[in-house]
């Protein structure tokens, strides 16, 4: 009988330690920052690929100095005329670069690279240069258009390849005016925006330094990082309860803790944190994704984007911060939440950008 019992106990046991280890396995995979795979990448690439050279419909936003400015998509952006806007066609292309570089089986044919090689020319760009240098459009895209932009030569930098360092080259003098720009810019910017839309200082910010930082432009950086210090360093008690508003698709709240994750040293960027999102250091703090109600409206479908965006600054965060680690878990509810829904069949209202906010979160990871 106690053999009996005793074996009864020790099979109890091993269950037991069973479920434990299943318990935690499960855990860390939901912990564990989701990656990007080759079937996903071709997924993703179809939808810039369907939009770059798709001029109409097409929303411009420029300043118009006289009748004569009044042109079709295609003659005012030659490279950057498709994708609906400038900025969507910027990441649209940025998208294209970073899957083809990890992945350049997919474009076997060379079919995209000639693509590329097509658009992406000395004349064009200088096109496209004339119209930021044009008094009426010195602001055009300020900061979310100009901060893709220096995305995409990023990528185009750091790609070993012999056409990805040719487009660089014809992309150099927009990438120079762009920083140029910024940096006249900043200064003047004598308070942060906090919106939850384009012109969010902080999400130009982080993508501006990532491109400052990845290709050791030590001056430009060191712009960014001091106007990041000076515009939120003295800033408390960040109401994340408030959002999202019906059509973010960035959050205030977490885009600035990204961007002050990227110019603090950790200990200072710990103490911040507390006093700025104090509840993340609570290891039940949860979020729920934004929900859309019809992803045929073009603003409705934002709530999209921001799920995308709170898993790059959730994650960012907590890479920043090892002992944050569960918001990972948080960062993968949201992405698993919008991924199923970005596909090539959507309303191109959400399929002409909201891929690159997939993808960008996926690289982040």
């Amino acid at each position: 009988m106690k053999r009996i019992i005793g074996l009864l106990c020790g099979s109890f046991l091993a269950i037991s330690c069973q479920n434990s280890a299943d318990v935690k396995e499960n855990k860390d995979a939901n912990i564990s920052p989701l990656s990007l795979d080759s079937v996903q990448a071709k997924h993703l690439l179809a939808l810039p690929l369907q939009c770059i050279e798709t001029e109409y419909p097409n929303k411009l936003g420029q300043v118009l100095g006289s009748s004569e400015d009044l042109k079709a998509p295609r003659n005012l952006h030659p490279v950057f005329y498709g994708c609906f806007d400038w900025h969507s066609s910027v990441h649209g292309y940025w998208s294209i670069v970073h899957i083809l570089k990890r992945f350049p089986y997919l474009d076997k044919d060379n079919h995209i690279r000639q693509q590329l090689n097509r658009n992406i020319t000395v004349e064009k760009i200088t096109t496209e240069l004339a119209f930021f240098q044009d008094k009426n459009n010195k602001n055009f895209e300020r900061t979310y258009g100009w901060a893709w932009l220096l995305q995409l030569q990023k990528e185009l930098l750091t790609w070993n390849d012999t056409d990805a360092q040719r487009w660089a080259s014809i992309l150099d003098p927009l990438t120079k005016h762009i920083i140029k720009s910024y940096q006249e810019y900043l200064p003047k910017l004598v308070y942060p925006i906090r919106t939850g839309y384009h012109d969010n200082s902080a999400f130009g910010l982080s993508l501006a330094l990532d491109y400052a930082k990845e290709t050791n432009n030590v001056t430009f950086e060191k712009s960014l990082m001091t106007n990041a210090l000076r515009l939120f360093n003295q800033d408390r008690n960040c109401n994340i309860s408030f959002e999202p508003s019906g059509s973010d698709f960035l959050s205030p709240c977490l885009e600035e803790a990204l961007c002050m994750s990227l110019v603090m040293q950790q200990d200072d960027y710990r103490k911040w944190l507390k006093k700025f999102l104090p509840e993340l250091f609570n290891p039940e703090f949860n979020l729920e994704p934004g929900v859309v109600g019809d992803r045929s409206d073009g603003h409705l479908v934002h709530l999209d984007g921001l799920n995308f965006s709170r898993a790059t600054c959730l994650n960012g965060i907590a890479r920043a911060l090892p002992e944050l680690s569960y918001l990972h878990m948080v960062a993968n509810k949201h992405l698993n939440y919008s991924l199923p829904n970005i596909t090539t069949k959507d309303d191109y209202m959400g399929s002409h950008w909201l891929g690159t906010f997939a993808l960008y979160a996926l690289s982040k990871n």
